[in-house]
C-alpha cells in the first residue's frame, strides 16, 4: 500500500497537474477574496448568494477567514474533478492491470491512492489558506478595513478552526469525485456529471425544495466549510454528509473489487 501511495503521489507531483492546480486554486481564493473586500460597499452583496458582509463583520477577528471559507466549495470542486480524473483514468489508459501486476490487493490500492490524494488536498487547502489570509491583509488596506482584530488569539483559533473545516469539505468532495470516476471509469463523464450536480442540480432543486439540502451532500459539505449555520447545525452537516460519502465509497469498493480492470 505504501509503494501504491508512492506511485501515486509522484502522478500527482506532475507539473501539468500540479501547476494547473497551483492556477486554479490561486484563481479561486483570489476571485473570492477580491470580491468580498472591493464589494464591501455594494449593495447587491459581496457573500455568496448575495449576502451583504459588511465592514464591522470584516472587522472582527473571524473576518480574516471569510474570504477563505467562500472559497471552499470552488475548491471543493477543483478535488472533486482531480479526484475523480486520478481515479477514472486508470480504466481509460489501461494503467490499472499493469498496477495489479504488482499489486494484486485492490483495496491496497484503493486506500493508497485515496491516501496520496488526501496529501494533495491538504497541500491546496494550505495553499489556499495562506493565499487568502495574505489578500485579506492587502485589500483590507485598500478598502480601509480595521485588522487590528485579526492578530488576536480569538482569530489565530479561527483560522485553525476555518482551516479543518475547508480541509474536511474539500477532502468531501473529492472523495465524492473518487466515487464518480470509480463508478462511471471515465474521466469526461465523472467529471462533467460531479460538476452539473454540485453546481446546478443540488442548487436549483435546494432553492425550489424547502429543506432538501439536508440530503445533499454538496451542500452540507459547503455548511460544514463555513462552521454550520442556522438551520443547518455544524455536527449534523458533517456526519451527514461524510455518511452519505461513506456508504458510497464502500459500495463502489465493491465494484471496484469485482468489475473486470477494462472499461
Amino acid at each position: 500500500m505504501w509503494n501504491v501511495f508512492r506511485a501515486e503521489l509522484t502522478k500527482l507531483k506532475r507539473p501539468s497537474l500540479s501547476l494547473s492546480t497551483i492556477a486554479a486554486v490561486a484563481f479561486v481564493t483570489s476571485l473570492t477574496t477580491s470580491l468580498l473586500f472591493l464589494l464591501v460597499d455594494s449593495p447587491e452583496g459581496n457573500g455568496e448568494r448575495g449576502v451583504r458582509i459588511g465592514r464591522d463583520v470584516l472587522a472582527l477577528p473571524s473576518g480574516v477567514t471569510i474570504s477563505f471559507s467562500n472559497a471552499a466549495g470552488l475548491l471543493g470542486i477543483v478535488a472533486l474533478c482531480i479526484f475523480a480524473a486520478q481515479t477514472a483514468q486508470e480504466y481509460i489508459y489501461g494503467t490499472l492491470r499493469n498496477l495489479l501486476v504488482r499489486q494484486p490487493s485492490r483495496m491496497k490500492i484503493l486506500i493508497g491512492k485515496l491516501g496520496s490524494m488526501k496529501l494533495f488536498a491538504i497541500a491546496m487547502v494550505t495553499l489556499s489558506a495562506l493565499l487568502a489570509v495574505s489578500l485579506s491583509y492587502l485589500f483590507a488596506g485598500v478598502k480601509d478595513i480595521p485588522t487590528q482584530a485579526w492578530g488576536t488569539q480569538d482569530a489565530q483559533i479561527a483560522v485553525i478552526q476555518t482551516f479543518i473545516n475547508v480541509l474536511l469539505a474539500t477532502i468531501g468532495f473529492g472523495i465524492f469525485g473518487m466515487i464518480l470516476g470509480l463508478l462511471f471509469r471515465s474521466p469526461i463523464s465523472a467529471i462533467s456529471i460531479g460538476v452539473i450536480w454540485n453546481l446546478i442540480i443540488e442548487g436549483l432543486l435546494s432553492i425550489f425544495v424547502t429543506n432538501i439540502d439536508r440530503y445533499f451532500p454538496g451542500q452540507l459539505l459547503s455548511i460544514v466549510a463555513t462552521g454550520g449555520n442556522e438551520r443547518i447545525s455544524y455536527q449534523y452537516a458533517l456526519f451527514t454528509s461524510y455518511g452519505f460519502l461513506l456508504a458510497g465509497l464502500a459500495i463502489v469498493a465493491i465494484l471496484f473489487k469485482r468489475r473486470d480492470v477494462a472499461n
